[in-house]
């Protein structure tokens, strides 16, 4: 199983980065390659609320279900795939000792075995780890900049 763990602060409060992150409507404006993200059925925040995703890498279209696992208000959102490409992301919100959110993310993910497996590894774990870097980048600038909007600075 592949590991990935980021750690990267956003200058917004702890309630702002985490209530952006649990909109589902936020997911494909901040996750790199995510296209659609719809909730299934009425939950669409919480544990056990779940998901359809679609994620487009290159010129493929990979369908993956997901589920909140486990959650936390203002502290921690677990997905997990339930159907699909096997992979988890958890997301963690800390305050900083400045008002800040530090904010955690560790993604794993499972090729499968065998030589197919390798050759996989080869290719895929260099696009994860951009694709987190990218991820959380992209996530970080849209919380701080709708947070500007919202203060009017």
């Amino acid at each position: 199983m592949g590991h990935i763990h980021r750690v990267a602060v956003a200058r917004v409060p702890v309630e702002a980065g985490f209530a952006f992150v649990d909109d589902y409507r936020n997911v494909p404006s901040w996750m790199f390659g995510v296209t659609r993200f719809e909730p299934l059925g009425e939950q669409t925040r919480g544990l056990g609320a779940r998901f359809d995703a679609v994620m487009q890498i290159g010129p493929k279209a990979l369908g993956s279900r997901v589920e909140i696992t486990a959650w936390e208000q203002d502290s921690l959102i677990r997905l997990e795939s339930i159907d699909g490409i096997s992979n988890s992301s958890t997301w963690r919100f800390a305050p900083t000792a400045d008002g800040a959110t530090e904010l955690t993310v560790d993604f794993e993910y499972s090729l499968p075995g065998g030589l197919l497996g390798k050759a996989l590894a080869k290719i895929v774990e260099p696009v994860v780890g951009t694709a987190i870097k990218h991820t959380e980048a992209t996530l970080r600038a849209r919380v701080e900049a709708l947070s500007d909007d919202r203060s009017g600075a």
